[in-house]
């Protein structure tokens, strides 16, 4: 996820407010209107004035009453966009979620399934294909996790409420380009509420830059079932970022590829594993201008690959849990009937409200927070 191409990254957690109801943001619910949409006065000025703006830079409009006949504010894009909370996961949790076992299983099988086409897409753009594949497994848990938010709402709503109003009202134009081209219609065309798109999450702006036809059918198809036009859209980005052909990402300290990336050493998790990381890490991060994220997708490309899991360790969290026992707690409360959620490690929100759960309903003190005490007492 680079930060130009979209507005957020993958794993940041966005907090959806139950405050997200019409009364609340302006408006009432229409059953005229396109779903999650309601009416607002004041967006509608905006678009009428939008529409001018995107004539005079060549929109025509029959575009524009194409792509705004199914359009409209949409109140939960504001919410998601305001209420983001970065969690600032460590690194251990970052990789516990980027390479779990769920996904680089299903990249391993996705690998196998597209192996000709990500032959084809490595042979023409010289980027690996199980980077490719680790990309897709990031953005969109290859392609179940597209987004279905109309991206011509999401981004006039973005681009009306102001606060990065430039911002998305290039993105607008961008995506207006896009339909106007024919690549998709704007039934078809959506994506996340921040209004990246497709298998592999381009911003409009990017599409435009990067996206190929790659199967041949006449469309920069990278919103269909069939990955292959946004798997070689993905490539040709990274090879216009300065992909570097046969070149390793680099790797965990001591590990093949990073005695062959030969670069600079890195340790984002203090007292953790150390990465050797090379120039093509830095193209990775051209995508998403992360370091967990760049050490998430060269880590997942080199498991879908075949190789294993860090075998450096983590110090223990602040709260003095290693891995496994913070997984152990999760396994405790999902044995008594509280969805931890995903036994990973990783203490989110679904984690805390069972570990809440579990204390308001044993007379203890509701504090979300995990402890020893409590994994004593789960055990």
């Amino acid at each position: 996820m680079h930060a130009t191409r979209r507005a957020f990254s993958l794993l940041t957690v966005a907090a959806v407010l139950s405050a997200c109801s019409s009364n609340l943001l302006g408006g009432t619910p229409s059953a005229s209107r396109p779903p999650g949409t309601v009416a607002n006065a004041g967006y509608d000025a905006w678009v009428e004035g939008f529409r001018k703006r995107a004539e005079a830079k060549g929109i025509s409009r029959q575009t524009l009453d194409a792509a705004f006949a199914n359009a409209g504010y949409t109140p939960e894009v504001i919410v998601q966009d305001r209420n983001q909370t970065e969690f600032n996961r460590t690194l251990e949790e970052y990789l516990a979620i980027a390479a779990s076992d769920e996904r680089v299983a299903k990249g391993r099988a996705n690998y196998a399934r597209y192996r000709s086409a990500l032959e084809q897409i490595e042979a023409t753009y010289g980027v690996d294909g199980h980077v490719v594949v680790a990309v897709w497994g990031l953005e969109s848990m290859y392609g179940e996790r597209r987004g279905d938010v109309s991206v011509v709402s999401a981004l006039s709503t973005l681009a009306y409420e102001g606060r990065r109003g430039s911002f998305f009202e290039s993105q607008l134009l961008a995506a207006l380009k896009i339909l106007q081209n024919g690549d998709i219609s704007p039934q078809q065309m959506t994506g996340s509420w921040a209004g990246a798109m497709g298998h592999t999450q381009f911003i409009p702006t990017s599409y435009l830059g990067y996206a190929v036809d790659f199967n041949g059918d006449g469309r920069r198809d990278i919103w269909s079932d069939d990955p292959t036009d946004a798997l070689a859209s993905t490539a040709s980005y990274l090879k216009r970022a300065g992909w570097r052909k046969g070149e390793p990402w680099g790797g965990e300290a001591g590990s093949p590829g990073a005695s062959v990336a030969g670069g600079r050493r890195i340790e984002p998790h203090a007292g953790g594993p150390a990465f050797v990381v090379g120039p093509n890490f830095n193209v990775i991060k051209r995508y998403n201008n992360s370091t967990n994220y760049a050490i998430g997708v060269g880590h997942l490309a080199d498991r879908i690959a075949g190789a294993g899991p860090i075998a450096g360790t983590f110090p223990p969290d602040r709260y003095g849990f290693t891995a496994d026992q913070r997984k152990a707690l999760q396994a405790g409360l999902k044995a008594r009937g509280y969805d931890a959620g995903t036994v990973d490690g990783v203490f989110g929100t679904q984690t805390r409200a069972a570990i809440s759960a579990y204390q308001r309903a044993n007379g203890l003190a509701v504090t979300g927070e995990p402890s020893m005490a409590l994994l004593m007492q789960l055990g």
